[in-house]
């Protein structure tokens, strides 16, 4: 095979630019690879999942082969941070309130480590923080060290940044329609081709592409992977008169995520202020090449849960009255069992050199820089050190686990 342009042959070419594909195109240029990020959009673009103001991270999951991750990812971020001089994550606490019999609630209290507050009535030492929450007949409220707000596209920016510094090409409006992989043994080369007609050739090939994995996988392979986009919607509300710096970081108030259903979620007041983000896990499926980008009656079943759950839970701190100040529209990449997928694409077509990382399912994003790098150690290694030194178990994360079962890792919680 005649050798390719040094322009257009790479040792890794990583397919979408979100904080995944930002992430690992970082750590495989940190390597000392030469990488190419192909996004198809605009750099920085609000049509996937990786934009927006804020994101929360959390170690407290009812799954224990999260919170290693979380904590990898969290030594990563501090590395990032310092390498480019300024912060995209600022700590917080973090609260968890549920039911005191929800499996969830309580597996995620145990293996994240957080600590169950007294409740109001007892006379035990309680964070001010805490007042701001009614907590209802027969729910526990739990805190933990390990929370914080990440600048969502400020973090992506960072990582691209990074990524450059040390040597990646990045390139936008690049559409990716096709990878292959032609030649033999230690001939063989990943080729990637383009809407407009461009070629790159490189030696290993990340895909990152979110919502788009399906539709992609779908055309390169034939396959069917289980990655369903939805609709979700972000909402800020206005925070009631008199307790505005209260609710903020500045003031110590925490992330905070309530079980049971719905599953609502928290940042504290800060990119809007006198506002705060309180929104709802989940939303209908959708096409990311066909949204509707109207904001409507339509998703008031997005809307109202977290109303009434804010008059329940936070009725003294917050307004409902007249709905969210702000709404923005985003997606999730959802997988059946809400496990992510981390794996090589497989089969005699590709083998271990194509690596995909999707179905991030709408908590993936505090774990970017940890998924990252897995990604691009797999991508150069054939297998991730790193996952095996923090104690993360790949195993969960296979495209396999759907083979025969639909469901995956469905638990019953």
């Amino acid at each position: 095979m005649a050798a390719q342009p040094a322009e257009r042959s790479f040792d890794v070419i990583v397919v979408g630019a979100g904080i995944m594909g930002s992430c690992a195109a970082h750590a495989a240029a940190s390597r000392g690879a030469r990488v190419l990020l192909l996004e198809q959009f605009d750099l920085l673009h609000q049509r996937g999942s990786s934009h927006g103001e804020s994101r929360t991270i959390r170690a407290t999951y009812p799954q224990p082969h999260y919170p290693p991750m979380v904590r990898l990812s969290r030594r990563l971020w501090d590395d990032a941070q310092r390498d480019s001089g300024y912060a995209v994550l600022t700590p917080t606490p973090h609260l968890d309130l549920g039911p005191r019999d929800d499996p969830a609630f309580l597996a995620s209290v145990a293996n994240g480590g957080a600590t169950v507050l007294a409740p109001a009535a007892a006379d035990a030492p309680r964070p001010a923080w805490a007042e701001a929450f009614r907590v209802p007949d027969g729910w526990a409220a739990a805190s933990s060290e390990l929370g914080g707000v990440m600048k969502a596209t400020k973090a992506v920016a960072m990582f691209q940044a990074l990524a450059a510094k040390m040597g990646a090409v990045v390139r936008d409006r690049t559409e990716v329609v096709d990878v292959a992989r032609k030649g033999e043994g230690t001939t063989t080369t990943i080729v990637v081709k383009t809407a407009n007609g461009e070629e790159f050739h490189g030696g290993k090939c990340i895909i990152t592409v979110g919502a788009w994995t399906s539709k992609l996988v779908k055309s390169v392979t034939g396959a069917d992977l289980p990655v369903q986009p939805l609709h979700t919607l972000i909402c800020y509300w206005k925070v009631k008169p008199g307790h505005e710096r209260e609710l903020t970081t500045e003031a110590g108030f925490p992330t905070f995520a309530s079980y049971g259903l719905p599953y609502i979620y928290s940042t504290p007041s800060m990119e809007y202020p006198g506002l705060i983000k309180i929104a709802m896990h989940g939303g209908p499926p959708c096409d990311p090449d066909g949204r509707d980008w109207a904001i409507g009656p339509g998703e008031d079943g997005l809307v109202e849960p977290v109303a009434r759950w804010i008059d329940e839970v936070m009725p003294g701190r917050v307004e409902t009255a007249g709905g969210p100040v702000v709404r923005q529209a985003c997606m999730y990449s959802m997988t059946p069992d809400e496990d992510f997928v981390i794996d090589f694409l497989g089969g005699q077509e590709f083998g271990r050199d194509v690596v995909v990382g999707a179905g991030f399912s709408g908590h993936g994003f505090k774990m970017g820089p940890a998924v990252g790098r897995i990604l691009a150690e797999m991508a150069l290694d054939g297998e991730s050190g790193t996952a095996a030194e923090a104690g993360v178990e790949l195993r969960h994360f296979g495209i396999g686990r759907f083979d025969g079962n639909p469901t995956g890792n469905a638990r019953s919680y």
